[in-house]
């Protein structure tokens, strides 16, 4: 069977599990050649299907998350490893790389914290995105920190990031010029999907019966981090805005929200 035939195939199977069964099979395609999407689509697909790509579709089928059947996935301009135990990154929270990258241009902060960075996510592609710039990272999850460690090193970011054990910023005493951040912002009891539900960690998912929990912790912690005109970008699920602004009205910041690619506020940009 040909590479274009197996898809075909495989995009049927991928139909009963998965939102975008093409999608899910090219990428898997793209794994078992160990070859770039991209190049597949241009130059492979007369090729003779590999065999290890009819192995990968069961675990598909079975609902695990494509990232952690390849064990990367792309974000903003950096690609990560991920795997079972770390959150897998959205494009929705590249909506705060943006933000940034509004509010600081090109010449970007000196100094970044990513509050909950699981693999890495934020910070590094912050880092990437600003050259000069050093960061840390602090997670709950030592599986998300050895990631978050690996990835820095593949990366040539390692010299730049420091990654520590934390609850969110309890005993941080510095202040930095952009503060990032993704918290679990997803109401307890809520249907998920399954390869989400399944799959991912749940203390990375849910905050509360409103989804609120880690905001409130949040808001009294994020001021006090913030230099004299930086920056804290703070991701949002769809329709909180008012809430979350509302824990932070009296904290002296001005709020900006931010919208991602589908039209919902995805980030509350903060700054004095």
């Amino acid at each position: 069977m040909k590479v274009r035939e197996a898809l075909a195939e495989a995009t049927r199977r991928l139909g009963h599990t998965s939102d975008t069964p093409r999608l899910d099979a090219e990428l898997l395609m793209a794994h078992a050649l160990r070859v770039t999407r991209e190049a597949m689509l241009l130059h492979h697909l007369d090729a003779p299907a590999p065999p290890p790509f009819e192995a990968l579709l069961p675990r598909r089928e079975s609902g695990e998350p494509v990232a952690y059947i390849t064990g990367r996935r792309s974000f903003w301009t950096i690609e990560l490893e991920v795997g079972p135990g770390v959150l897998v990154p959205r494009p929705d929270s590249e909506t705060l790389i943006e933000a940034a990258l509004a509010h600081f241009g090109e010449h970007g902060p000196a100094t970044i914290v990513d509050l909950g960075t699981g693999p890495g996510t934020l910070l590094l592609a912050a880092m990437d995105q600003w050259p000069r710039a050093r960061g840390l990272g602090i997670d709950g999850s030592d599986a998300a920190l050895a990631y978050a460690r690996a990835n820095a090193e593949r990366l040539g970011l390692a010299s730049r990031a420091h990654f520590a054990a934390g609850n969110w910023a309890e005993g941080l005493d510095e202040r930095f010029d952009l503060i990032l951040c993704n918290p679990p912002y997803v109401e307890a009891g809520a249907e998920l999907s399954r390869d989400v539900m399944d799959w991912e960690p749940h203390s990375a998912l849910f905050a509360g019966p409103d989804g609120l929990d880690d905001y409130r912790r949040l808001a009294r912690e994020i001021p006090r981090l913030i230099n004299p005109g930086g920056l804290a970008c703070l991701e949002i699920g769809a329709g909180q805005e008012g809430a979350v602004a509302a824990l932070f009205r009296d904290s002296g910041l001005h709020l900006q929200p931010h919208r991602d690619l589908a039209g919902h506020v995805r980030c509350l940009a903060l700054a004095h």
